[in-house]
């Protein structure tokens, strides 16, 4: 589940209340890539490449990303792909054979984005990550709340990621949503060849563990006081049994 995760993971110290709607959850496009692949070179020494975020919106069934947008603030977008022509009148024919230039649209920017990967009742948290101006403001905890719902609304009973062992911060609020480590990967960041813990959550069908979740989510509710549009004050039902059997870490 940058915060930075560094499998990608971020520093989330806590922070003071965020006071009106400031910021809104979008599904990933195509057309966010260029923007993204901005933030995650100022968030990671080790960032994914444009290519690979392409890549993965071709599988919508088999993953889920979310961006955040900072909606107090717009930049210009001359995209000619998304950009509209200008409506013209007869004046404002451009002789024959001269292209029209892309209108600037303005876009809320991207300061903040997540992602996973799903199968069978298993998420696994690839991605999540707040720009440096926006860390200590929640939001990476609205990012991971998120990926949380959409995972249990595709069956995942666990869910499992990477984060570096140097990153206590992220680490602290992967515990507190109910993740623990069980296992290392050796050398697994290539920038710096660190290590990385894998960290498993509890069983979402767990009923004692989803009751923590429900307060985790009315706490953050709280704290963001309204400043992320698009999360769900209500999380998903899992509507799952128990599962049999060892965890998939055993």
């Amino acid at each position: 589940m940058t915060i930075p995760h560094d499998g990608h993971h971020a520093h989330l110290p806590e922070a003071p209340r965020v006071d009106a709607a400031r910021y809104r959850l979008d599904r990933m496009l195509v057309g966010d890539v260029t923007d993204i692949a901005d933030v995650e070179r100022r968030c990671f020494t080790n960032p994914w490449p444009a290519s690979a975020y392409r890549r993965e919106l071709q599988h919508g069934d088999q993953n889920y990303y979310v961006i955040l947008r900072d909606i107090t603030t717009s930049a210009p977008n001359t995209d000619s792909s998304q950009a509209q022509s200008p409506s013209i009148g007869r004046r404002g024919l451009l002789p024959i054979g001269l292209p029209r230039r892309p209108r600037a649209i303005a876009k809320d920017p991207v300061v903040g984005f997540a992602g996973m990967w799903n199968a069978f009742d298993e998420a696994h948290l690839t991605t999540i990550g707040i720009d440096i101006p926006y860390r200590g403001r929640g939001l990476g905890e609205a990012l991971l709340v998120a990926v949380f719902d959409e995972a249990v609304r595709r069956g995942v009973n666990w869910v499992t990621l990477e984060v570096r062992v140097s990153n206590e911060p992220a680490q602290a609020l992967y515990r507190k949503w109910g993740f623990s480590v069980q296992g290392v990967r050796k050398r697994y960041y290539s920038d710096n060849g660190e290590d990385a813990f894998i960290m498993w959550s509890r069983a979402v069908s767990d009923v004692d563990y989803y009751a923590e979740l429900v307060g985790h989510r009315a706490a953050l509710l709280d704290r963001l006081n309204g400043a992320v549009l698009g999360l769900d004050e209500i999380g998903p039902e899992p509507g799952l049994v128990p599962p049999a059997g060892k965890p998939p870490w055993e």
